[in-house]
């Protein structure tokens, strides 16, 4: 069955464009994906680098791996701001019998994932450019998968009113996103500008989290801190040193594996460290809301 998707693409609804400060990571990653494009299996090799890359992606997938085990044979899925499809493949190679719409504004990341999912043969997979603002469905998703996506939107509360008219009852919203406890590279407690500058927003306060999807209509919200004192110092190794140095230096692409080789044995144990405690604060937030 293929997921009926309703795309409208408003000038007015794209994210507002902040300040010219900190670094520009949408050209890095897309500099990044140009070059895995190039084939499948290069593509394939760099989604799995980043599984072991990524902080962010260990808490995700531990979330993943507990919704597909209470699933249903075919669960309905939309990847909501897909960016390069790397939380699509996943879920179409856990679970072949998911339905997986992956949506994103940015149309040259829809259609480098439309082609690679079609060449890799996931036909589970059906990939659409729309714009989360407008963009809504009738009762039609089990889960919606929301990774790093809602501090590059302004209008938050009508993305969160869109999911849960999209989200069949039992349905759940998942998301990742940096907190207001430095979240975003700013320090705690500062107005500052963003790291990233395609962030609208530093990050969300749990608080405001809980209170603005309670107000879209969720009936229950859960929120848990990541990026504790030991994801913060892989974070720095491994996200903002180098996005840094590149943004500065295309060469130091080069010199990039070395450094990562160097650097990844300790945020391995950082990650897992960060994966299995329990943090009183931190500067992400994973959200799960029930509708």
């Amino acid at each position: 069955m293929t997921i009926p998707l309703r795309v409208h693409l408003t000038k007015d609804s794209r994210p507002m464009k902040p300040p010219d400060h900190g670094i520009h990571y949408q050209p890095v990653k897309e500099s990044l994906d140009r070059f895995v494009s190039r084939s499948v299996r290069l593509k394939g090799l760099f989604f799995r680098l980043l599984d072991l890359y990524l902080l962010r992606t260990w808490h995700i997938h531990r979330e993943l791996r507990s919704f597909l085990r209470e699933a249903g044979p075919r669960p309905r899925v939309l990847d909501a701001g897909c960016g390069l499809g790397q939380y699509s493949w996943y879920l179409a190679r856990k679970c072949p019998r998911a339905q997986i719409a992956a949506v994103d504004i940015n149309e040259a990341c829809i259609r480098s994932a439309s082609r690679f999912f079609l060449q890799a043969g996931y036909a589970n997979v059906e990939c659409r450019t729309a714009d989360l603002v407008t963009y809504r469905q009738s009762e039609l998703f089990d889960l919606v998968l929301a990774v790093d996506v809602m501090e590059h939107i302004a209008d938050d509360d009508q993305v969160f009113q869109n999911i849960h008219q999209s989200l069949a009852p039992g349905g759940v919203l998942l998301i990742s996103t940096p907190s207001d406890k430095g979240g975003s590279g700013v320090p705690r407690g500062e107005e500052g500008p963003s790291f990233i500058r395609e962030h609208v927003r530093n990050g969300y306060s749990m608080e405001e989290m809980k209170r603005k999807l309670a107000g879209s209509g969720f009936d229950r919200v859960e929120a848990r801190y990541t990026y504790g004192t030991p994801g913060g110092i892989s974070w720095i190794l491994l996200m903002k040193l180098p996005f840094r140095l590149l943004n500065r230096s295309k060469a130091f692409f080069m010199f990039l594996p070395l450094y990562l080789m160097a650097v990844y044995p300790v945020c391995f144990i950082l990650n897992w460290l960060d994966l299995t405690l329990t943090h009183a604060e931190g500067t992400g937030l994973i959200v799960k809301a029930f509708k």
